[in-house]
């Protein structure tokens, strides 16, 4: 089940878009021999990239996530027609055995048959066009992997190879990134307390529907806030700690599997939230992941349902102006610690601002630009995102540097392994494009 996860959420996110597509003139992105890139087919992905991500990347990075998916497209394309060149083929029974695997998962991302036909019925399609898509996706998919097992089998990899290979290959290896210490206030624009209960209402009227029978998919559909998952049933998909507000997190850990939540509070508004499974996090290398006591982190499958608690601009000027205030006093040189304290409704797990070290690549563009020149001590001007209006101060920073081998040594076999996989595979992919015939589209 695991090996289709990506697998079946990229043919979710694309299986209902048959009707849509049909009614219109798709556009042409890349030719590739004699077949055919869709735009509408890049566009597909990158929506679910960007919903999975859970981030707002800038204009910029979205056309480079753009052009990265219209290449791995090409390849996939070249790949499924060498395999065919090669007569590789995908049995009927493996075909239909992966088939009535996703087709079950997608229902239960639906919240069972029922929700299923409803998602048919709103998007207008039919469960054998679902079907058909689905096929065609499965067929590739199995007729790629036979070919990428017998054209780039997995080599196994010994420690000392391993580590031979880190010394004489040291530049080919990823580098630790820079990292910035930082302290932050947070000042988030909140709604007035007569909307925010307006909303929680809405939210104990949804969690009632689910009290009386009522399907989850089905009413998360209708009534969700969030359309990058309320098209799905609400679902989330694997959810790894870290990655959601505290409250929110917090409550989907610790329900148990199927249970339902009451409402809860995040940043965006009240969500009902249903737990539907858990799993450990693996590796590149199928193996689970340990934390830093050596223990396997949970993962949760999750969905919700979002009662979004709309922001005016009147709620956003008035958080800014605190946020200008507050810098005011830090820039005198008020005690930093005391304006956390009063001020801050950063919703994290160091409560007192503290964030430690953090990668500098892992920083949102603007928020990057406006550290970059701050010097240690120094507190930055009001930065936006997407959690509110935020002060930083830097503490410390550390350069980037490269991995010593004790660093790494226990994950450096996979590493290595991985690292000459994908060499081969760039030097195969790239006979193949050197002998096809690629047109990029420009829109």
């Amino acid at each position: 089940m695991k090996r289709l996860k990506w697998l079946v959420p990229v043919l979710i996110a694309g299986a209902f878009a048959v009707s849509a597509r049909a009614e219109r003139l798709d556009g042409i992105a890349a030719v590739v021999n004699d077949d055919v890139v869709l735009e509408s087919d890049v566009e597909e992905q990158l929506g679910l990239v960007l919903a999975r991500s859970q981030a707002t990347p800038d204009s910029d990075t979205v056309d480079t996530l753009r052009t990265q998916i219209l290449n791995q497209l090409i390849d996939e394309k070249l790949i499924f027609a060498e395999g065919k060149k090669q007569g590789l083929t995908a049995t009927d029974a493996e075909v239909a055995k992966e088939l009535e695997t996703a087709m079950k998962e997608i229902k239960q991302r639906f919240g069972g048959d029922d929700g299923f036909r409803q998602q048919l019925i709103k998007e207008n399609t039919t469960e054998d066009k679902l079907r058909e898509k689905f096929r065609a996706e499965i067929q590739r998919q199995i007729i790629g992997r036979k070919l990428m097992a017998k054209t780039l089998p997995k080599k196994t990899i010994s420690q000392v190879e391993a580590e031979a290979y880190f010394k004489i290959n040291h530049e080919k290896f990823p580098k630790v990134p820079a990292e910035i210490k930082l302290r932050v206030i947070q000042i988030p624009p909140s709604a007035d307390s007569v909307t925010d209960a307006r909303a929680r209402v809405q939210a104990l009227a949804i969690r009632k529907r689910l009290s009386n029978g009522e399907k989850f998919a089905k009413v998360a559909a209708e009534a969700s806030d969030d359309p990058a998952t309320a098209r799905n049933g609400g679902d989330l998909g694997f959810v790894n700690r870290g990655l959601l507000d505290t409250p929110l997190e917090a409550v989907v850990f610790g329900l148990k599997n199927n249970e339902i939540s009451g409402p809860v509070r995040s940043s965006a508004g009240w969500h009902i939230v249903q737990a539907l499974e858990r799993d450990t996090v693996k590796s590149v290398a199928g193996k689970d992941s340990l934390d830093d006591h050596g223990n396997p982190p949970v993962e949760v499958h999750a969905r919700h349902i979002l009662v979004r608690v709309q922001l005016t601009e009147a709620d956003a000027d008035r958080a800014k102006k605190l946020a200008e205030r507050v810098h005011t006093q830090a820039v005198k040189g008020i005690d930093f610690a005391e304006l956390v304290k009063r001020y801050s409704k950063y919703d994290g797990p160091a409560k007192d601002g503290d964030l430690g070290f953090i990668s500098v690549a892992t920083l949102q563009p603007q928020i990057r630009a406006g550290l970059d020149s701050v010097k240690i001590g120094n507190v930055s001007d009001v930065l936006v995102n997407a959690a509110g209006f935020n002060i930083f101060k830097i503490v410390d920073r550390k350069g980037e540097r490269e991995y010593e081998m004790s660093e790494i040594k226990e994950e450096l076999p996979d590493a290595v392994a991985e690292l000459q996989q994908r060499e081969r595979y760039d030097g195969w992919i790239k006979t193949l494009r050197d002998r096809a015939h690629i047109e990029i589209r420009k829109s």
